[in-house]
């Protein structure tokens, strides 16, 4: 199985640009089921869930939307919660993310409109995680609940950063202040990254009230948080050490090591 970059890849090679829908005004697409018909309508040759090609679109009209992705990686339309997972997932494949100003900033982008969301801490959330086996090499291959697959490699590291839970207003009940907390994680203001084990760095930690979390890589500058469960996998998936009073997880992935120093009290 190959992860979205490269399905993303091919799917690209499949996909004409999408027209614009004569059925669809832009000052239609900030509503749900408008959007969901827009992206169904230019779907094209796409088969499955492959990602549009959203670099190659240059949308000028830009339009806002009641739309938050909270920090526990629910999506909330107009102040309560989307049930709809096949909705949730057709809209994550449009994801993008901008730096304008030294503001982060997300859409949702179509050939004709981007739509302004909030996100609260990451865009994507990762709920499992496998070894994948191909030939004589092994694989360290996750999955994000709106249907990403991604492998751990150099271009797609996994880091450790700060995140406040104080600027959210949202039940952060599966990640809250039990999870990732100090004693799992020393608390640090600068992020801890996964890298080759020959370049681990040491981080300077400095006591904080913020928490510690897991992150990964996606696709287009998107990163998704990895869940609680999904860590602790991990930590059992790959191999435990001490090293100057620190907890060293090793992990392996495409014939590479990949070390993450996670400070103890």
């Amino acid at each position: 199985m190959n992860n979205d970059n490269n399905s993303t890849e091919d799917s690209h090679e499949r996909i004409v640009e999408a027209p614009i829908s004569k059925t669809s005004s832009l000052d239609s697409l900030d509503n749900l089921d408008a959007l969901s018909q827009y992206i169904k309508s230019t779907k094209g040759t796409r088969e499955g869930r492959a990602i549009p090609p959203l670099e190659k679109w240059h949308p000028e009209d830009i339009a806002d939307m009641d739309l938050t992705i909270k920090a526990n990686g629910e999506w909330w339309h107009e102040g309560g919660p989307m049930t709809r997972e096949s909705l949730v997932s057709l809209f994550a494949t449009i994801l993008w993310k901008e730096e304008n100003n030294g503001n982060t900033e997300y859409f949702l982008k179509t050939p004709v409109q981007k739509i302004r969301i909030q996100v609260e801490d990451a865009p994507l959330l990762i709920n499992d995680v496998g070894i994948v086996h191909e030939g004589d090499m092994s694989w360290l291959e996750f999955t994000t609940t709106t249907g990403d697959v991604v492998r751990l490699d150099d271009a797609h590291p996994i880091v450790l950063k700060a995140y406040n839970s104080n600027k959210s207003d949202s039940n952060d009940s599966d990640f809250n202040n039990s999870d990732f907390s100090e004693s799992d994680f020393h608390n640090s203001d600068t992020a801890n990254q996964l890298s080759t084990a020959d370049d681990i760095a040491d981080s300077q930690e400095l006591a904080s009230t913020e928490q510690v979390r897991p992150y990964m890589m996606v696709r287009n500058g998107l990163t998704a948080l990895i869940g609680r469960n999904t860590f602790y996998h991990l930590t059992e998936i790959g191999e435990l050490s001490e090293e100057n009073g620190k907890t060293i997880l090793t992990l392996q992935s495409g014939g590479q090591s990949y070390s993450l120093s996670m400070p103890t009290d």
